[in-house]
């Protein structure tokens, strides 16, 4: 929880979050769709934490949820809303949670975690229906790596004062849980580097001049520190995917490989001695007992899908029961000591995506979890290769934006290997927005093509290519 607010601060802080929050509402009334940018918002920097007063009362992200669907449901044009094949899984990958939820072994904190996850399922399955335009799917991804950046700006000053350290990294609110857990956000601060370099080239929403390209540096700079600062493991790991998904959409790969590399070796001598340690264990679990535990957890969760290949329902971690051995080496003089420990442990968490939805949704959950998402990917790449070598006007952005997603996707698949992500907001979110591009595109074909059986003379309509919502 957070600590006792600073004498003075805390009502001013929370008369600014009202403010803002009141100024979003009230401008919902004429452009209904803010409603979904002010829940996005809440959604990933959850300000009520950082409150003392009557945000702390107010259930405002409940409220903004049922005015995001209601104002799209009253107010808003939905002759363009389309319901996509993966807007599908993720109904049915609800539906069956809730039936797992419903015969769970522990009854009690499983729908306690039901009670946000259906929330994140929802919205995302709704969100794709509001994104009908390129200015919305680009305000979209905005507010998401503003609100991100938030958080991760607040680590990175804290980061190159000298603080930080695993489980001690104070981002905005003194709280280990969801995008403000170290492994957690270090893995969505990578991923949305993606975003914010389309952001600065493609985006209209701000001016391409210098100053963005000064924040959108420092934010990218801020995302590479999360790693540092929470010594998560994971981040260096989803690091090392990104640089060499980078290599694909850089022109000059060996420029890029040297300027990283140069990079690199300017960095080592001033990381701290806390971060190279936890590093250096990533090569031997054994030397870790936190390594080890998650390898012992992989394990039985293996085992308990044999006897139950429907799955034991949210946290269905809390029934095993591990023992396995480490190993600790010591150095006294010239004499190296190693030697080996059993450990006994229960009810720890999965600490990977895959065997958290494999233990708790079994078989066909996790089915259909990784079906969601590998057609992600296969459908921004799909994307990608389309609209890549298209030169009309106003065909510069999609190619580059199915790419940033696509990127974006596969630095989560590789983190989520390593923490507990699979039904986070901030992910489901991106899946949000790709199945609304995927919509979007192909809706610009299909106008594409009817405008060339039509001689534009007869229809007055201008031509797709131009259009940008």
């Amino acid at each position: 929880m957070a600590g006792p607010p600073v004498a003075g601060h805390a009502p001013v802080l929370d008369l600014a979050f009202l403010g803002f929050l009141a100024a979003l509402i009230l401008i919902g009334f004429k452009r209904p769709f803010v409603w979904v940018l002010a829940y996005i918002y809440v959604d990933i920097v959850s300000p009520q934490k950082m409150s003392w007063g009557v945000l702390n009362v107010i259930p405002i992200s409940l409220l903004l949820f049922i005015a995001a669907f209601a104002g799209w449901l009253l107010l808003d044009d939905k002759r363009d809303a389309r319901f996509t094949g993966r807007q599908g899984l993720m109904a049915l990958l609800l539906v069956y949670c809730g039936l797992t939820t419903l015969g769970s072994a522990f009854p009690e904190p499983a729908f306690f975690k039901w009670d946000w996850v259906w929330k994140s399922l929802l919205f995302a399955i709704f969100l794709p229906l509001a994104l009908r335009t390129k200015l919305r799917i680009e305000a979209t991804l905005l507010v998401m790596v503003l609100s991100v950046g938030a958080i991760v700006i607040s680590g990175g000053i804290k980061t190159v004062l000298g603080g930080g350290g695993y489980g001690t990294l104070r981002l905005l609110v003194d709280n280990n849980t969801g995008l403000y857990e170290g492994s957690i956000i270090s893995t969505v601060a990578i991923s949305i580097i993606p975003l914010i370099l389309y952001l600065v080239k493609h985006g209209t929403i701000f001016p391409r001049d210098w100053r963005v390209t000064v924040f959108a540096v420092g934010l990218v700079f801020a995302c590479c520190l999360m790693p540092i600062g929470t010594t998560a493991r994971t981040g260096l790991v989803c690091l090392a995917v990104l640089a060499v998904l980078l290599l694909r959409s850089t022109k000059r790969r060996f420029l890029y490989l040297g300027l990283a590399g140069a990079a690199g070796l300017m960095v080592v001598p001033f990381l701290p001695q806390t971060f190279t340690e936890r590093m250096a264990t990533i090569g031997d679990h054994e030397a870790d007992q936190s390594a080890s535990t998650r390898i012992a957890v992989w394990k039985w969760t293996l085992d308990y899908v044999q006897s139950h290949p429907f799955g034991g329902g949210f946290e269905a971690y809390r029934a095993n029961d591990l023992r396995f051995k480490t190993t600790v080496t010591e150095t006294v003089g010239g004499t190296t000591v190693v030697t080996e420990q059993v450990v006994e442990d229960s009810s720890r968490a999965y600490h990977s995506s895959y065997f958290e939805l494999l233990g708790e949704q079994g078989y066909p959950g996790f089915g259909i979890w990784l079906l969601l998402h590998l057609a992600g990917v296969w459908q921004m790449e799909v994307l990608r290769r389309r609209w890549k070598k298209r030169e009309e006007p106003g065909q510069d952005w999609q190619a580059a934006l199915a790419n940033a997603l696509q990127q974006c996707h596969l630095v989560y698949l590789a983190g989520a290997a390593f923490v507990g992500i699979g039904y986070q907001p901030f992910p489901l979110l991106v899946v949000a927005v790709q199945c609304g591009l995927w919509s979007y595109l192909k809706r610009l074909d299909r106008q594409a093509v009817e405008a060339r059986r039509t001689p534009p003379a007869a229809t007055g309509m201008k031509p797709v290519g131009a259009a940008a919502g």
